[in-house]
């Protein structure tokens, strides 16, 4: 059994590393996304440089390589009645291969959509009052950092509130909640600070001009 737990994590992992962002800017873009803006290999630095229908194939990719690492890891590890806490195995192993991916130097995103995706898989009442803690926070400030703490803080508050039935399961959205916190640590610095970038969705290509 113990087996089954590495090889659901490793898969997770390994599908994490297949960042949306930098994926697609090398495929579409013939461009590298870490080579602009903020250097980050995120959804919101590539909509900043790229903008236009091209982010939705970064969403696409993201959000099925989370739900496929989710669902992979709690079929490996359903036979032994563990398809819960499996779920949530591949969740944290999909995020910290999306945040932390080998293959890419260990440089890659901050999660927030893997988040979301995660939430849907394993509750769908947490998906959906993250992602409106999301779009509310974003459409009054225009700072997807802000909407990403917040929704992040909701994320751990939810496990608590609708997964205390399962302790590993609770304790694993926590430890999202806590490492999206992390990787905004800079964000939520420039916020306090009052020199954080706000995103428009109406998207002007400087570097085409």
């Amino acid at each position: 059994m113990i087996f089954a737990w590495i090889v659901a994590a490793l898969t997770a992992y390994l599908l994490g590393n297949l960042n949306g962002s930098v994926s697609i800017s090398a495929l579409v873009e013939k461009d590298d996304v870490r080579r602009h803006g903020s250097g980050n290999a995120g959804l919101t630095n590539f909509f900043r440089n790229y903008g236009g229908w091209d982010t939705l194939l970064v969403m696409l990719v993201d959000v099925l390589k989370t739900a496929m690492a989710c669902f992979a890891a709690g079929y490996i590890l359903s036979p032994y009645g563990y398809y819960r806490e499996g779920l949530m195995v591949g969740a944290v192993c999909v995020t910290l291969g999306h945040d932390f991916p080998v293959l890419l130097g260990f440089k890659g995103g901050k999660g927030i959509l893997c988040g979301v995706t995660i939430a849907m898989v394993v509750d769908w009442r947490i998906g959906l009052i993250i992602t409106a803690v999301f779009l509310l926070a974003f459409a009054v400030t225009r700072y997807v950092s802000l909407g990403s703490v917040l929704a992040a803080i909701a994320f751990g508050v939810c496990f608590v509130v609708f997964q205390r039935d399962s302790v590993p399961v609770m304790l694993g959205g926590l430890v999202l909640a806590a490492l999206a916190l992390f990787m905004h640590r800079g964000n939520i610095c420039r916020l306090v600070k009052g020199t954080e970038s706000k995103v428009h969705l109406i998207h002007r290509d400087l570097n085409k001009k």
